[in-house]
């Protein structure tokens, strides 16, 4: 057990990492209390790291959201595994996130592609899917390759293992001033949570039929007391994923609407006008130029 009575403040920077779909977005938004991250079960639906500023105690834990592992295919695809290994080597300590139902390959990987050996936690995800008999043996797995600090298990669903987490990622943390006033939540920009606010509501109406080539651009933000509003453009590549997302006499696109207007409130607190937009843009997946305007830095 530490000794919190002597020792100074801690703070640092605590990387998620995982395959796609392992509970990032999920962990990340339940130890801060806030939803700020895309939420998704569909695989890679996180394209862009969210930091997020959770205290516990008097200690500052900066987390670092992240995209899914994955091999390298498209353009969008290496900007994601580059986001990935950016946090990776920003970080003073690593979440390595695996869903209790899966294999060690991708811990393995994970290992691999740790090559400055930043110390790292395994977090087992969503153990309230399996019997406590399968978490253990998974939990002893992980240990037995004798890579991890630790191997904690969590369900964000059942709200168990938040506070044991807390603690053993503070353990690890070097003592350190605050990065950042305690008082706020997030170093994104408010136009940023709300792209990926409206980026779930479209995975929320659209599940699988959602193009995988589709991506928002906040336009403008008109903010006032108590009320913002957010104009937005849906980007896709083809005139049939338009169609798709307007639906027959513009229904989908009054859900998606509605359901984004409703997370926007949800997150400020205000009011909320939303203006959507849909455009075509062909090819804008593997378009340097085209994922540089949505904020995707490509070499």
């Amino acid at each position: 057990m530490e000794d919190k009575k002597n020792r100074g403040i801690k703070s640092g920077f605590v990387g998620i990492l995982g395959k796609p779909n392992a509970g990032k977005s999920t962990l990340l938004n339940w130890l801060l209390g806030e939803k700020i991250a895309l939420v998704s079960p569909k695989a890679n639906a996180s394209r862009k790291r969210v930091n997020a500023i959770v205290m516990h105690g008097d200690d500052q834990i900066i987390l670092l959201d992240t995209p899914g592992l994955h091999e390298k295919e498209k353009l969008l695809n290496k900007f994601m595994l580059k986001e990935a290994l950016k946090a990776l080597g920003d970080s003073d300590l690593v979440l390595f996130l695996a869903d209790v139902r899966d294999d060690l390959d991708g811990y393995k990987w994970f290992l691999e592609l740790n090559k400055k050996k930043i110390p790292h936690i395994v977090v087992l995800t969503k153990t309230d899917l399996v019997n406590q008999e399968e978490v253990e043996n998974k939990k002893r797995a992980y240990e037995k390759l004798g890579e991890a600090l630790a191997v904690v298990t969590i369900s964000a669903i059942e709200g168990k293992g938040k506070d044991d987490l807390l603690d053993e990622i503070v353990k690890h943390l070097p003592e350190h001033p605050y990065y950042y006033d305690p008082e706020i939540i997030s170093t994104e920009h408010i136009r940023d949570i709300y792209k990926e606010l409206i980026r779930e509501a479209l995975f929320e109406k659209l599940g699988d039929e959602l193009p995988y080539e589709t991506d928002v651009l906040i336009d403008k933000i008109e903010e006032f007391d108590n009320l913002d509003k957010v104009y937005a453009t849906i980007i896709v590549e083809r005139p049939s994923q338009k169609g798709m997302i307007i639906g027959k006499k513009g229904r989908k696109i009054k859900e998606i609407g509605m359901y984004a207007r409703k997370l926007l409130e949800q997150f400020s607190g205000k009011k909320i006008y939303l203006e959507l937009y849909v455009k075509v843009v062909p090819g804008w997946s593997k378009n340097k130029k085209m994922l540089e305007e949505l904020g995707y830095e490509v070499e």
